[in-house]
């Protein structure tokens, strides 16, 4: 039993729901085009650009893991842990548009925004590792793919949105220079925090704790979750490091002129492609788990994200990429709704902000990370020797794709050798 059992069901969807697309559109309106800016508009190299998604999520896995991890499940706190960071998160934004606006030197201002949500992510981390506790304490573990679809789907339409009034807002950089995108996703994570007053706090009773703690500890089937678990999550970070390699530079590859060359509003019709397939997908993600099990639904979804990988770095005709960005989505959904439920049945209930702080790594560090040491070293190597910036790009898309393609071999071994050795698949149940 949870703290507020008592909550009712709609009540506590509304508010994780509302939150999620809030959160989404948040997202979808300042990231979309923010790689972009710091390339045309502040003069970064490609590498330079990534390093605003690898060092606040560097920040971002330190906090969670050693910080707010083990506070959420010493004092059992999801829900203050995500509002608090909300808030903090939305002061830090303004400040960091204040103090990049005043550097006249624009290379210098693009520093400051990477450093600036490097700071910000040390508390907007409390937000992410209380989101991903919370959902497991409110939901039984049948239903959290199930859950985790719906949300998914429902932080689609916000992203789809926020995408949408991001590409005007954008206007060749001055969105985000004269500071109209920094406010409008700063007021967004205030107003986000009112839908979290529909949920409950989560985490478990004292007591009930203590009695868990008592039989988990002598509970070898929790010993060899863990171990599982640690072999899924090194599958984990081939998959999501493979899939995300192309996060940051997938918009300024749209964008080059010897390209597709395509301005920010049909960038925005192309990101929201992906968006449009979570919103679809997200719908029917249960319903795939409860079909074929969570393992080869997470198989069918990075399939789906290799396929994707490879027709975007392939192809020349536009109506393509949109394709490809359909089913990037697709593979996103699955692959977060699937795995999600798979970690959650080896976590134990005991550390369970702290072992998902480990699964939230995989996909925050891979965002930022894979592009810094992956696909920006290489896209700017490649330039650098003379060949063209088309050709480098989509060498950079096709290591994404074999990085994928080595951590679906990884899963695949691991649920061949579970099923072989036992009958209770831990990853499939």
């Amino acid at each position: 039993m949870t703290k507020t059992a008592s909550k009712s069901s709609s009540n506590i969807f509304i508010g994780l729901s509302s939150f999620q697309m809030l959160a989404m559109f948040r997202r979808g309106l300042f990231y979309t085009f923010l790689s972009i800016y710091l390339k045309e508009f502040l003069n970064m190299s490609v590498w330079e650009t990534t390093l605003y998604a690898t060092l606040p999520m560097i920040m971002s896995v330190i906090f969670q893991n050693f910080v707010w991890g083990p506070i959420s499940d010493k004092f059992q706190l999801r829900r203050t842990l995500i509002i608090l960071g909300e808030i903090l998160a939305g002061i830090g934004t303004l400040s960091i548009w204040l103090i990049h606006y005043s550097f006249s030197n624009l290379y210098l201002a693009g520093y400051v925004i990477i450093i600036g949500l490097s700071c910000v992510e040390m508390f907007w981390s409390m937000s992410n590792i209380g989101w991903s506790a919370l959902v497991t304490d409110l939901y039984p573990y049948e239903k959290r793919t199930k859950i985790m679809g719906e949300l998914n789907s429902i932080g689609g339409l916000g992203r789809i949105i926020g995408i949408f009034i991001g590409g005007f807002l954008y206007d060749q950089g001055l969105g985000f220079r004269n500071g109209s995108l920094f406010f409008v996703a700063s007021f967004v994570m205030f107003i986000s925090t009112l839908p979290m007053l529909f949920c409950p706090e989560g985490g478990i009773n004292l007591e009930e704790k203590e009695e868990k703690n008592l039989v988990e500890l002598n509970n070898k089937n929790n010993q060899k979750n863990i171990v599982i678990f640690i072999v899924f999550i090194i599958s984990l970070i081939f998959i999501n490091f493979g899939r995300n390699s192309i996060a940051v530079p997938y918009s300024q590859y749209l964008s080059l002129d010897s390209g597709f060359n395509v301005n920010s509003i049909m960038l925005s019709f192309i990101a929201n492609m992906r968006s449009v397939a979570v919103v679809i997908i997200g719908f029917i993600a249960g319903f795939l788990s409860k079909k074929f099990g969570h393992s080869r639904s997470l198989i069918l979804g990075t399939s789906i994200g290799i396929i994707a990988l490879i027709i975007t770095a392939t192809t020349i005709h536009l109506e393509l990429i949109f394709v490809g960005g359909f089913l990037i989505g697709a593979a996103e959904v699955i692959i977060y709704a699937s795995s999600y439920a798979i970690a959650s049945n080896l976590i134990p209930a005991r550390i369970r902000a702290k072992l998902f702080a480990v699964y939230n790594t995989t996909f925050f560090l891979s965002w930022g990370s894979a592009s810094t040491l992956i696909s920006g070293p290489l896209i700017d190597a490649l330039i650098n020797q003379g060949k063209s910036e088309i050709f480098a790009y989509q060498v950079a898309f096709l290591i994404g794709a074999l990085l994928c393609f080595i951590g679906l071999l990884m899963f695949v071994f691991l649920e061949i050798w579970l099923k072989l050795k036992d009958k209770n698949n831990p990853i499939n149940e």
